[in-house]
């Protein structure tokens, strides 16, 4: 490898980003792969985390029209080349999507949404290429659980048709791609646009109403949950060692919050159930972005988890609860980014009609999940059990947030801090 291609990898990494963290001090090519004569494959170790590249080169006095316009692409120029992020070029994307997907080829290609962790790209509004930027040992969790579900007979799932791995480790994955789906976020924040702009009326009056597609949601997550039971097993449930994690992480995030001690409480509850139910494989970074709506209906997307997370965390079985915490804290959500749509001084008077419009689509996803009676199986039994361990997962989800927007929205520490409160206050009040 070229030394002074090795040279322009730290800051080129550093101004991506899917890369986690400023400029690495330290870059090393641990592995690399020749693809074609325009295009070489990297695996690099950045400080201790390892991360793929895909480099495309060309004359460095003829740069691509494709590149105006990222300069964050550019890598520089190697020996007369030019070298930049090879996933922008058509050309040498398709020869990517040959690898991972033999036989498959394409005439047109685009990039899917922002860049966030991955880069994905779809070819022909046909198939959709997902490349793993940053690299983890072992199978990638979006790979094994979207295959064990298609294989499983689960339909509400994008089935893969190809996948790239060295040495055991997943590069990257080809899937059909959902033509024609709108987000289940985009929806829900349409509903509530529509909503707060009328001047009366219940949620269900409104043209926008989103509670159908709530209700089909959580029958569509109740057959995932009960599909990756099948696909994967079950285990039971330690809602002791669930309430040691929620409360480590309160002691972090809330030690000087003034909701921490009932917090600490209803987490204390979850150690005296007495019907906990089962674990098992789950989603684990479950909200409405993460969900398509196509005329086929409801699809699930990103199996990954939060991938921050160490994967042997990601892929530990949890209750099926916290998922559909997830779900619920994801509509909560939505009510308050759409409230802060609106003008300043029409915020108080909508904020009821938020917490009608949340609590009307809460009742229809969990009516839609509850309704499917295999899923009853890996549930806590008993209804107070259940309504305890429901309560605690979403709680420790919003303790998770309050992290979250303290280190990257502090404006936003209100919305899940709001949750925390009327959450304990519900529980508080039914000792």
């Amino acid at each position: 490898m070229s030394e002074a291609l090795t040279d322009l990898l730290a800051p080129y990494l550093g101004r991506q980003r899917w890369f986690a963290g400023g400029v690495p001090r330290r870059v090393r090519v641990v592995a690399s792969e020749t693809l074609n004569e325009r295009l070489e494959w990297l695996a690099l170790d950045a400080d201790g985390a390892r991360y793929q590249l895909l480099v495309g080169f060309t004359p460095a006095d003829q740069p691509p029209e494709f590149l105006h316009g990222h300069d964050d692409a550019i890598l520089g120029v190697v020996d007369g080349r030019l070298a930049y992020d090879g996933l922008l070029d058509a050309d040498l994307a398709k020869v990517v999507l040959a690898k991972v997907a033999p036989g498959e080829s394409a005439q047109r290609v685009r990039p899917m949404g922002a860049e966030q962790s991955n880069t994905s790209l779809v070819f022909d509004d046909r198939l959709v290429l997902k490349v793993f930027r940053r690299l983890q040992e072992g199978t990638n969790p979006d790979v094994e659980v979207t295959a064990a579900l298609a294989a499983a007979g689960f339909s509400a799932v994008a089935a893969p048709v190809g996948t790239w791995a060295r040495d055991g480790i997943d590069l990257a994955v080809v899937q059909e791609y959902l033509g024609g789906g709108v987000e289940g976020w985009a929806m829900a924040l349409a509903s509530l646009r529509d909503f707060y702009g009328s001047d009366e009326g219940a949620p269900g009056d409104r043209g926008g109403d989103f509670a159908a597609e709530a209700a089909r949601l959580g029958e569509v997550t109740a057959r995932l949950h009960v599909a990756l039971a099948a696909a994967f097993g079950t285990t039971e449930a330690n809602p002791a060692a669930d309430a040691a994690a929620m409360e480590r992480q309160l002691e972090r995030v809330g030690a000087e919050s003034d909701w921490a001690p009932a917090a600490a409480r209803l987490f204390g509850r979850l150690r005296q159930v007495s019907s906990a139910g089962r674990a098992v494989r789950v989603h684990g970074d479950y909200h409405l972005g993460q969900v398509l709506r196509t005329d086929l209906g409801w699809y699930i997307l990103d199996f990954e988890g939060e991938p921050a997370r160490p994967l042997e965390e990601r892929q530990a079985p949890a209750s099926p609860l916290k998922d559909v915490a997830g779900m619920l804290r994801s509509l909560h959500y939505a009510t308050a980014v759409a409230l802060h749509e609106r003008g300043e001084e029409e915020r108080p008077a909508l904020a009821d009609r938020g917490l009608e419009w949340e609590q009307r689509n809460r009742a229809a996803l969990l009516d839609g999940y509850f309704a499917v009676a295999d899923v009853t199986e890996l549930l806590p039994s008993s209804p107070g059990d259940l309504d305890v361990a429901l309560r605690a997962w979403e709680l420790d989800k919003a303790v998770y947030e309050v992290a979250y927007e303290r280190d990257h929205r502090p404006d936003w520490v209100e919305i899940p801090e709001g949750a925390i409160r009327r959450l304990v206050a519900g529980t508080e009040t039914a000792k």
